[in-house]
């Protein structure tokens, strides 16, 4: 019989009543146990017991690895019960329970019951029921008490709704991972004058991502400090008159090699942009294009979609620029070939749509070497580049589409409103920088929370050491 998850049961769902039932009659089903089942029941049940959901913790354990929580197995037999014997219409009374042996990611369980007795005044049925491993080793049985379904009845199952994982924590621990191991960069907040962007400077310091030097009115600092509950012993202030002044001192700090990183305050983004623009030292000759980092819960890796802050209605070469900076982000976060798509209202190229130009373009641009480092597709809808499903029903076999890891917006506004509905509808968490600049500048949203400002603070370490590295090889 083959893993039969509760998604993949019959369409309609048929009982035995208590008259057909007899003696011995049996019935099985099997479900293979993974992180996410352990993780779900912990969430719907409040079990957060370490020996089911901490590696670390479970390794010091009697078992030396996670388990599933017993009860999930329990689960399994009342899956069994309800909806194949006696199936719909069957009251659970009692159980017993002996729990043998441990259950682990990727076990493949087999649950059966079999009748043992029937008492006909009240329809009360009790029934063996067991769990046995792939190896047939028992894990669990006891014995269960019913009243089981007068009638036949044929019912067309209920579906459930899509239950998505989404652990907002381990998403961004796993960013913080790149960071691990490289060395703080001295890093310009630029103008921290309300508390939310103070914490992100010091947050991101004491996670060993930054060396702060703090770029603002220094009595201004320091009242917000207190307001905070937060202590600037020990960290370096740089004291000016006001914002924009803040900026002007923190890019000319770059400028001169004494920050490697900038991170934006709470100052508005077009304020230090202005000041990095001015800045002859820290212009490249590469474009300034915004980079967000997403998480969301519909994917189990982050996109990147570019641009959707700064570049309004991006030409042809604009957009290649964009690309360029999409992929030298990506690289420095270990994809070693990122599939990217450039984002239009429809797969096909039509001259309608001047976005499914330039995305045949870029293609054709990544062809000829103009782009490279990246796998290129588009123009592809959104649904036709992130969802396998959509691809497929499209025609689409190329490697990018429905795979996507890097997303391209046509412009500005639309890339600014895609970035909106996956946070905001798709519960997606985002963090951001500005790249293109001698140094990168990590980007604190007024909405942003203290781990997307750590993030950022990370996202912007990553790539300062990945340019580095690049500088040393080509010297």
């Amino acid at each position: 019989m083959s893993d039969t998850p509760p998604s993949d049961l019959p369409d309609v769902l048929v009982n035995v009543p208590y008259e057909e039932l007899r003696v011995g009659q049996t019935a099985e089903q099997y479900r293979t146990l993974s992180r996410d089942d352990i993780a779900a029941f912990a969430a719907i049940s409040g079990d957060v017991n370490p020996a089911h959901l901490d590696p670390a913790y479970a390794e010091t354990t009697r078992f030396h690895g996670v388990i599933a929580h017993g009860m999930w197995g329990a689960a399994l037999i009342s899956r069994l019960l309800g909806t194949r014997l006696p199936g719909p219409g069957t009251i659970y009374l009692g159980q017993t329970l002996r729990f043998l042996r441990p259950v682990r990611v990727g076990d493949t369980l087999r649950v059966h019951a079999c009748v043992l007795s029937k008492e006909d005044d009240k329809r009360r049925v009790e029934l063996q029921c067991d769990i046995r491993n792939q190896t047939g080793a028992l894990v669990l049985d006891g014995v269960a008490s019913v009243i089981a379904p007068a009638t036949r009845v044929s019912l067309a199952r209920t579906h459930l709704p899509q239950l998505y994982l989404f652990d907002s924590a381990a998403r961004f621990a796993a960013l913080l991972a790149h960071a691990a191991g490289l060395a703080p960069f001295r890093c310009a907040v630029v103008h921290p004058c309300d508390g939310m962007a103070l914490a992100g400077g010091l947050d991101a310091a004491a996670r060993g991502l930054i060396i702060p030097v703090l770029v603002a009115p220094a009595a201004r600092l320091a009242a917000v400090a207190a307001a905070s509950g937060r202590s600037l012993d020990g960290v370096e202030i740089v004291d000016v008159a006001h914002s924009s002044a803040a900026a002007e001192r923190a890019c000319a700090m770059a400028a001169a090699g004494e920050v490697a990183l900038l991170m934006q305050g709470s100052l508005p983004l077009d304020e230090l942009l202005q000041a990095v623009a001015a800045s002859t030292a820290l212009r490249t000759g590469r474009l300034l294009s915004h980079i967000y980092h997403l998480d969301t819960p519909v994917s189990d890796r982050p996109l990147l979609l570019s641009d959707a802050v700064l570049n309004v209605r991006p030409g042809l070469d604009d957009k290649a620029a964009i690309i360029r900076n999409a992929i030298e982000l990506a690289h420095a976060l270990g994809m070693e070939e990122p599939r990217l798509a450039i984002l239009a209202a429809q797969d096909a190229v039509t001259p309608r749509l001047a976005s499914t130009i330039d995305a045949a373009a870029l293609c054709k641009m990544a062809q000829r070497q103009q782009i490279h480092g990246a796998l290129l597709d588009g123009p592809l809808t959104l649904a036709s580049a992130i969802a396998p499903a959509a691809a497929r029903r499209h025609g689409l076999s190329q490697p990018v589409a429905g795979q996507a890891d890097i997303l391209i917006a046509p412009d500005m506004e639309s890339g600014s409103m895609l970035a909106g509905q996956l946070e905001c509808l798709a519960g997606a968490c985002g963090c951001g920088l500005v790249t293109g600049a001698a140094v990168p500048i990590a980007l604190n949203h007024g909405s942003d929370g203290k781990e997307a400002r750590i993030a950022a603070a990370a996202l912007a370490l990553v790539l300062a050491h990945h340019q580095r590295g690049r500088r040393l090889a080509a010297a």
